[in-house]
């Protein structure tokens, strides 16, 4: 198209304001000339944290399509393409249905200074109020309190996921700080579904909790239990045990994720979930990305036999803690990282605990992000105790790797941007 989703969107990107508003005045302004979409939704329920929240989002959306309800989906950031971010009945929207979205909020708009996030969620909005479906899953985007998503009145429940140091630089240097933002989704009289979290965070999330008025259901309130055989998790909340079997998606940490997601669906009586549907829900989601296995990819070929390949957007070190419980088990074949991270983030944090189960690292640049140099990220690797050194694609270090001749495990990681890259060459688009 010469008119092009990717077209308007860069000049969507033009309107940032450049007087700073830590308000969210910007998006009710617009919302307003649109006619309130926000509040023409089916029910909507709101997630924010740190980490998990895609994984978390998943295991929601494949439970209540497993009950036969319709999904509108909103995620960011995006992978491959922007369409990602908005899934209307769990598809993603058609391309000519954005570039007309895009173009109309645009026109609406009229050149008035908002950012990319704040006119991109408006435009998911329209489109979810425009489209019947059961229910809206919707992603903050940063934070909580003054995230663009954080316009709904009155949703079903709420969710934040585990809280972690990220984004100091806009939610705030201290857990407590980052948990107060995060907590601004709560609403008076609705299920606020709060994970497992630091005592400072949680103390935070529940002082804000019960001064809007919210309903917060906090872990211990249900529980979940690997079994020992590791073939599933037991999850327990006040109606009893329910005996689950292992999640869809990789690693111990999504018994968390899935645990989390059958707590809000549980404490809430608009949809009728049974233990049938949350079984075929968490042994069918999926989410790119997150410990996905790429080892049938072109990449993955290039490969010794017996290898594993795998993909991970992490780059915080809540998420090295929880690679590295994940390959710390296994170890009968060395691991190699190859890993880009952007500047901004705690590079030297997020490898730390990966340190001692690596046998090389390769450091790469992200090309087209504010990354650092694959010497840098290298040489950051070196001073976490890895034996590491740079290199100049991802596929030239896995060529370096096969030519080590043993099978191995390899694990790309450290920037969801990094990871776009990779599934686009290799043709794994997110569907």
């Amino acid at each position: 198209m010469t008119h092009n989703t990717d077209q308007v969107l860069a000049r969507l990107q033009k309107h940032h304001p450049k007087k700073i508003d830590l308000s969210l005045k910007r998006m009710h302004d617009l919302l307003a000339k649109l006619d309130h979409p926000e509040r023409k939704l089916p029910p909507v329920i709101h997630i924010a944290g740190t980490n998990g929240k895609g994984s978390t989002i998943a295991y929601l959306r494949a439970i209540l399509e497993a009950a036969g309800l319709s999904v509108h989906v909103y995620t960011s950031p995006h992978l491959v393409c922007f369409a990602e971010r908005i899934r209307l009945g769990g598809k993603l929207i058609d391309e000519n249905r954005l570039l007309e979205y895009l173009l109309d909020c645009e026109k609406i708009n009229g050149g008035s200074p908002i950012t990319y996030f704040e006119i991109t969620t408006a435009i998911a909005l329209k489109a979810f109020a425009e489209n019947p479906a059961d229910v809206l899953l919707l992603e903050v985007g940063l934070g909580g309190r003054l995230d663009a998503t954080n316009v709904i009145d009155h949703p079903l429940s709420t969710i934040i996921t585990p809280l972690s140091m990220d984004h100091q630089q806009f939610l705030g240097n201290t857990i407590s700080a980052i948990a107060h933002e995060k907590a601004g989704i709560a609403k008076s009289d609705v299920p606020l579904i709060i994970a497992e979290q630091f005592l400072a965070a949680k103390a935070a999330i529940l002082t804000h909790s019960q001064s809007v008025g919210a309903k917060p259901v906090c872990y211990g309130d249900w529980t979940i239990t690997e079994t020992e055989t590791e073939n599933g998790f037991d999850y327990q909340d006040g109606e009893g045990v329910i005996s689950l079997p292992k999640p869809n998606l990789y690693g111990p940490h999504q018994i968390t994720n899935a645990g989390l997601a059958i707590a809000c669906l549980r404490h809430q009586d608009k949809f009728t979930i049974s233990i049938d549907h949350i079984k075929k829900g968490i042994t069918s989601a999926s989410w790119p990305a997150r410990l996905q296995d790429i080892s049938q990819s072109p990449y993955g070929r290039l490969l010794p036999k017996g290898s594993r390949l795998w993909l991970d957007g992490g780059h915080n070190p809540a998420a090295g803690e929880i690679l590295a419980n994940h390959f710390s088990k296994d170890r009968d074949r060395p691991l190699y990282l190859i890993c880009g991270m952007l500047t901004v983030k705690d590079a030297a944090g997020f490898l730390k605990p990966l340190s001692p189960f690596v046998t090389k690292f390769y450091g790469i640049t992200i090309i087209g992000e504010d990354s650092h140099p694959a010497s840098r990220i290298a040489e950051i690797a070196q001073q976490a105790g890895m034996s590491s050194t740079g290199a100049s694609s991802a596929e030239d270090a896995l060529k370096e790797i096969k030519s080590q001749g043993r099978a191995a495990r390899v694990l790309i990681c450290g920037s969801l941007y990094l990871a776009g890259h990779i599934l686009e060459q290799n043709d794994l688009l997110p569907d």
